[in-house]
């Protein structure tokens, strides 16, 4: 059911029907179904729910949603909308910290221009103390990003980590060269439909794979971020990092915004750091379905509010 269920929302997330349906009544004032997983579509929306996030004790990422941009001016205009929103997080005040997509920035279109625009956000981002993650996306670009990361990397662009994803059987050799070079990796498990010759299928495959990448992280890794909201891994990863008497603010766990708030809450309460991913914008469906991907009983919630509204 877990690669079944992903491979399903994954579909469904290239629709343009549903995404027409979907944007008719997602963030609308009535249902606004999405919001439950959504900042909303504004920097403004994003900065005002940062800071009830904030007043919370978590800490967080702002990621402004979009990817496989088709043209270089869509490439460059999200760039801009990166620099605008650093300098908007400077005035209102909040944590300095952003998460953005490669295929974003154009890497599908030209390769030395994705580069040049990610530097376009480095730039900024590096004077005003920002922290910029690279979030990882489907297989086929992965080995493009980590060479891309190291590339910068080694033009001393430290203010910059990314994410791997545990599914992948390569994951494990991306982490040994992540932790080589002292870079910040976020462990994710991974959301994406890839074929079985590269990605576990099963989800106690998917989950033992994480543990054993979280345990690699924390003994050799440089402040690594263990992305997840499954409580069992979470206690695990507690449990390991007191083994080894791990200090508490050597490693955070990230969850995403509106995903256990329950399990977030409790962890601050017991001296974690936890940070909370919230992505916003207008194009916020692929990863919407995505997260009904990770969790299909979350779409019961979304059809119930459908009814409502209707």
């Amino acid at each position: 059911m877990y690669g079944g269920a992903k491979a399903v929302f994954y579909a469904l997330s290239r629709s343009t029907v549903l995404k027409r349906l979907a944007s008719r009544y997602g963030m609308g004032t009535g249902t606004g179904f999405a919001r439950r997983f959504i900042a909303g579509e504004t920097i403004e929306d994003a900065i005002a729910v940062s800071k009830q996030i904030q007043a919370q004790g978590l800490l967080l990422t702002l990621d402004y949603l979009g990817e496989s941009v088709k043209t270089l001016d869509e490439a460059l205009a999200a760039t801009r909308e990166y620099v605008r929103l650093m300098d908007v997080i400077v005035a209102a005040g909040i944590e300095r910290n952003v998460s953005l997509k490669l295929t974003q920035l154009g890497i599908d279109v030209d390769r030395a221009t994705c580069i040049d625009n990610l530097r376009r956000i480095l730039e900024p981002g590096g004077r005003h103390g920002f922290f910029v993650r690279i979030d990882i996306e489907n297989s086929p670009y992965t080995a493009t990003t980590l060479d891309i990361f190291e590339t910068l990397w080694e033009q001393q662009y430290r203010n910059l980590g990314v994410a791997l994803q545990a599914y992948l059987f390569r994951t494990e050799q991306d982490v040994r060269r992540m932790n080589a070079l002292g870079a910040r990796v976020r462990l994710v498990k991974g959301a994406y439909k890839e074929p079985p010759a590269i990605a576990s299928r099963h989800k106690a495959d998917v989950d033992r794979s994480f543990l054993r990448l979280a345990r690699l992280l924390l003994d050799e890794g440089t402040y690594p971020a263990i992305a997840t909201h499954d409580e069992r891994i979470v206690e695990a990863v507690r449990a390991y990092a007191d083994e080894r008497r791990l200090a508490r603010d050597r490693f955070e766990f990230q969850m995403l915004y509106g995903i256990r708030r329950d399990l977030q809450a409790s962890l601050v309460a017991a001296g974690y750091r936890v940070r909370v991913y919230v992505p916003f914008g207008r194009e916020w469906f692929p990863y919407f379905m995505r997260r009904l991907g990770e969790r299909p009983a979350n779409l019961g919630f979304v059809v119930r509010a459908i009814l409502r509204e209707r």
